[in-house]
């Protein structure tokens, strides 16, 4: 089992409890014309595996993306519980879809891992479009204070939407120590909501109320499978 858990991750479609979920990230270069491919692998590998607090999801990079990755794998537990059974995957199983990677991946690239703070689930199905943005702040007690206040503020504009605050812990990407993710249907839709909430006094206001943070990157991502 601990040879195939190479990353873990946060947009799942679970409820934070007391218990804080864990996510660990692999991103990677695809060859030209793989992704069919790595889906089909992904599929025979995952599809009949049964998760418990947990799983694994697929995802193509889009707008902001960094030193040529193209997709990302993102697996994600409940923090003191086992993401799936210790015989999930069979050796075979396990052998086969790294031997399979090899031949569709050009390059493995950046990884990093971290906790989730806060989440609001949204619908997977309908929302799949994610755009990330990665922070520097210096109080995160008083950021996620904040960052609740406006998702429960706003939660007529947000509903149907994922949204999350979290933490890098370890590989923290470009000195990054926290990201901030939100759900939507395509570029417009994300466009159109920022739009609306940007000419609200008092969303500015409590943008304001979280602290003071350093923008250091944003991109988009698409979800392309997830298994939970």
């Amino acid at each position: 089992m601990k040879q195939i858990i190479l990353v873990v991750a946060f947009f799942a479609t679970l409820s934070l409890t007391a218990q804080t979920m864990a996510y660990s990230v692999v991103e990677f270069k695809a060859k030209p014309h793989t992704q069919k491919d790595i889906l089909n692998v992904f599929n025979e590998t995952f599809g009949e595996v049964e998760m418990n607090q947990g799983g694994i999801t697929l995802e193509r990079l889009g707008n902001g993306r960094s030193n040529g990755a193209t997709h990302r794998l993102v697996w994600f537990w409940t923090m003191g519980e086992e993401m799936m059974a210790e015989d999930a995957v069979s050796d075979d199983k396990n052998d086969a879809l790294w031997a399979n990677m090899v031949n569709y991946v050009d390059e493995w690239q950046a990884s990093y891992s971290g906790r989730v703070l806060s989440w609001q689930n949204g619908n997977a199905e309908e929302n799949r479009v994610v755009h990330i943005w990665d922070i520097k702040i210096d109080d995160p007690t008083m950021f996620k204070a904040g960052h609740d206040k406006i998702v429960e503020e706003f939660k007529d504009d947000f509903e149907g939407r994922a949204v999350g605050f979290g933490t890098y812990d370890f590989g923290r990407p470009n000195g990054a120590t926290h990201w901030v993710a939100l759900s939507g249907k395509d570029k417009e839709d994300h466009m159109m909501l920022y739009d609306k909430l940007q000419k609200d006094a008092k969303f500015m206001k409590l943008i304001q109320e979280r602290g003071p943070l350093e923008d250091v990157k944003d991109y988009e991502l698409r979800i392309l499978k997830q298994f939970n």
